[in-house]
């Protein structure tokens, strides 16, 4: 099985780029809570040992990480909220948290490389959209690494706010306890109203 490795980073930085960013989003399935996007610009000289898709790792890997890479790289983590996630559509949403994300970073990187087959709009810099990225390259890996955990952070917070719906668990996707309490418990202010699941629980008891 490939591991995600530096070779689009070097083919930037061989064209003349110095800072590259990693981006990657994380949240866009679930039935509530924001969609979060991490931007990473790694030091060649001081890589993180073992990044990979952050799918593909335990939650103490990535925890263990997630503080590494927050200390050897430039990073931001930025989201869009529920209510944006309503307004603009899921995907919109998703790409807004990415160019908020690339916007924090503390200098502005030369070239992007994005997880996915789209470039959000709008973008200033040279970016190129790269197709199950987290699993390719390492900038990408990291910052799915560190969007994960601090999504799964918030949505631990909120599990102790609104308990019953095991998203300390399940961040926030459609399980079956998931559904169950929401049949059950209602709908919360942080879930997504236009997901069909939430927009039906909510048409149903009008």
């Amino acid at each position: 099985m490939t591991k995600p490795n530096f070779e689009l980073e070097q083919a930037a930085l061989s064209r003349g780029a110095f800072r590259i960013a990693g981006v990657d989003e994380v949240g866009r399935g679930p039935l509530c809570g924001p969609v979060t996007a991490a931007a990473v610009i790694l030091n060649p000289d001081d890589i993180p040992e073992g990044l990979n898709d952050s799918k593909k790792m335990t939650a103490k890997k990535r925890d263990a990480l997630y503080d590494e890479i927050l200390a050897k790289a430039d990073c931001c983590i930025a989201h869009a909220t529920v209510q944006e996630i309503d307004e603009i559509n899921i995907l919109r949403a998703s790409h807004l948290a990415m160019t908020r994300a690339i916007a924090g970073l503390t200098k502005a990187p030369d070239h992007i490389l994005i997880d996915g087959n789209m470039i959000p709009k709008g973008l200033a810099t040279s970016a190129e959209a790269v197709v199950k990225g987290d699993g390719r390259s390492l900038s990408i890996a990291a910052a799915s690494i560190i969007a994960k955990v601090a999504r799964d952070r918030i949505m631990g917070d909120l599990a102790i706010e609104f308990p019953g719906y095991g998203w300390e668990k399940n961040a926030g996707y459609g399980t079956k306890q998931h559904l169950e309490a929401l049949r059950a418990l209602g709908v919360t202010p942080h879930h997504r109203r236009s997901f069909k699941p939430i927009h039906n629980i909510l048409y149903q008891e009008k």
